[in-house]
């Protein structure tokens, strides 16, 4: 019979066994599973890869963040039994200038008045929560969640747990815990890491185009291709670029933020195999030396774009996209008068807004304008991000126009010519729908100031900004999404087109975008905040302070200039403005449809 002693001295073993101990076979069978799992995975086709595809096994543990038992009570990746949230797992956490996100693999809905983020310090071993920030839905399934940036001696490997007593403060981590923590990847920089990646099924050879900071290629010029690859796993890859089973495939082109690559031979037969697949991209070495390892990464392969246009009756004939930021107050009179000019399909990037932006977007599609919000949180990205939506809209669309939520389509007429009607926009993108030689239609664009206001309009821009500068500035431009070049090159304004396509510059007489550029100073000052363009300077940086894409005579602070109402005001134009109140305006009471309640 065992003595009591030695009863005792088993059970403390038992207590003070190592946690990778326990660990240790669970991981081993799990990566031996994944392994094979993934290589018929991957290469079922009844074998191999693509040409130009290579296998490379490399071996890592999982990264996937699990929430332990001190957050959880029972041990899972679970919030609390009290807790009003579904099972919790951290996919992903990118250091953003401003805030930590968080990649779930759960849909959550707002609010998130009981979802915290959990700190861990690195010193005492202790994890401190704070609330959440905010809560967005992302690839339809997931969500992102937004922590702020993790207090000093704090590691930013945060995970999330709902709230049990309405309070926050400090928990003590078990040391099996603690070395959880260890384990799991977080993107240390948003400006060095893989961030989206989508299949293109339309093109002649299927692909991926995988959307990254950090390749620092030269702005509005194609890279060599050559000289890049895309690495596909089952897990991501960190900081440390690892990533578990890896297949190598080329890629076909390369510019600006966006790699295009060859896909693995199942993936390429098989759509649906693809979801959630891994991705990153490396440059390869010269003669001389090895290359750059491959970015840290938190982009899975998506397969979000739809084959088909409208049910039963092909494409869209003219589409809108556009990237905006806290632009939820002028949203209504954007879509309204564009949507009566012909536009039928909407494609809205939201890059982090907090306003009511959502909830615009919900009253007007009950009012079936058919808008799709899209979740863009990459900072400095619109070139990539109109990358991006020309992908998705080219399965839609057989016309895109891309511009901003204060650039209007106009359509100058004199006395005695035929006033343009309701859907004129579209009439005109049409008469070259079928057209071998163009396949984008660029607009120039007049740019307007304050015209004497200090507060923002109350019957939208279009009726309240009645003076401009004298010269165009730039253009805008509409485009067709499948004659655009494979690199998906563009300067925001317009794309680089296919070999033997060209552009139709409209002449003033015909169409004009009026640019509401220079507004009333408590909405223009909000441009201050943080440019989106990848390639444009931030206004508070002391560069670039004589380009166009700056405001004459401002500095680098958002502090109002004398007479700012009166400035940017050389030419009086009323046309859009008589044109919107003789269209809009209603006969009894003299109200603008963005006016009233839309609900």
């Amino acid at each position: 019979m065992e003595s009591p002693q030695g009863r005792k001295r088993k059970q403390q073993a038992r207590i003070h066994k190592p946690a990778y101990a326990k660990l240790f076979p669970v991981r081993s069978l799990t990566i031996c599973l994944s392994f094979f799992v993934f290589v018929l995975f991957i290469s079922s086709d009844r074998l191999p890869v693509h040409k130009g595809v290579s296998f490379r096994p490399v071996l890592r543990t999982s990264t996937l963040s699990i929430l332990p038992a001190f957050l959880t009570g029972n041990g899972g990746a679970r919030a609390t039994s009290t807790s009003q949230y579904p099972p919790l797992v951290v996919e992903g956490r990118v250091l953003m200038p401003d805030h930590l996100m968080l990649i779930v693999s759960t849909k959550l809905t707002p609010p998130v008045d009981n979802l915290d983020c959990v700190y861990y310090d690195l010193v005492l071993e202790q994890a401190v929560l704070r609330p959440v920030l905010s809560v967005d839905e992302y690839h339809q399934f997931k969500s992102i969640v937004r922590c702020h940036l993790p207090p000093l001696n704090f590691s930013a490997s945060v995970n999330l747990r709902g709230r049990q007593r309405g309070r926050l403060g400090s928990v003590v981590v078990e040391r099996r815990d603690w070395l959880l923590r260890h384990n799991q990847s977080v993107v240390p920089s948003w400006d060095r890491v893989v961030y989206e990646a989508v299949l293109d099924w339309n093109a002649p050879i299927r692909n991926v185009a995988v959307f990254a900071k950090g390749l620092n290629l030269k702005p509005h010029r194609e890279a060599d291709a050559r000289k890049f690859r895309c690495h596909f796993s089952l897990t991501d890859f960190d900081e440390h670029h690892r990533g578990l089973f890896v297949f190598t495939t080329r890629a076909i082109s390369a510019a600006q933020e966006t790699v295009r690559c060859l896909l693995p031979r199942g993936i390429l037969n098989n759509p649906e195999k693809a979801k959630d697949i891994h991705v990153t991209v490396s440059r390869r070495g010269d003669d001389n030396g090895a290359g750059d390892a491959p970015l840290p990464s938190i982009a899975k392969v998506q397969n979000t774009i739809s084959r088909q246009g409208k049910s039963g009756r092909g494409k869209y004939e003219l589409c809108a996209c556009t990237m905006l930021w806290n632009q939820a107050a002028f949203l209504r009179e954007w879509i309204a008068y564009h949507s009566w000019l012909g536009i039928e399909r909407w494609f809205i990037y939201d890059n982090n807004s907090d306003d009511e932006l959502e909830e615009v977007i919900d009253e007007l599609n009950l009012l079936d304008y058919n808008i799709t919000r899209h979740a863009w949180p990459w900072v400095k990205t619109q070139e990539a991000g109109f990358s991006h939506c020309a992908l998705r809209a080219k399965h839609e669309c057989k016309w895109l126009g891309l511009f901003d939520v204060d650039e209007f389509f106009y359509f100058p007429h004199d006395r005695g010519q035929d006033i343009p009607g309701p859907n004129s926009l579209r009439a005109l993108v049409m008469n070259y729908t079928d057209s071998p030689t163009y396949a984008e239609i660029r607009t120039a664009c007049h740019s307007y100031g304050p015209s004497g206001l200090t507060s923002p309009p109350s019957q939208g821009v279009t009726v309240g900004y009645t003076c401009r500068l004298e010269a165009p500035e730039r253009h805008k431009s509409i485009v067709r999404p499948e004659l655009l070049h494979t690199t998906l090159l563009n300067a925001v304004h317009h794309f680089r087109l296919q070999d033997g396509y060209r552009y139709l510059d409209l002449p003033e007489s015909k169409a004009v975008v009026n640019h509401y550029k220079y507004q009333a100073w408590d909405t223009f000052k909000a441009k201050f905040f943080r440019r989106v363009s990848t390639y444009v300077t931030n206004w508070q940086e002391d560069q670039n302070k004589g380009s166009k894409d700056r405001a004459p005579g401002l500095g680098t602070e958002a502090i109002e200039p004398p007479n700012w109402r009166l400035r940017f005001c050389e030419v009086w134009d009323t046309g859009l403005k008589d044109f919107v109140m003789a269209n809009f305006a209603d006969s009894a009471s003299g109200f603008l449809p963005w006016e009233r309640s839309l609900v």
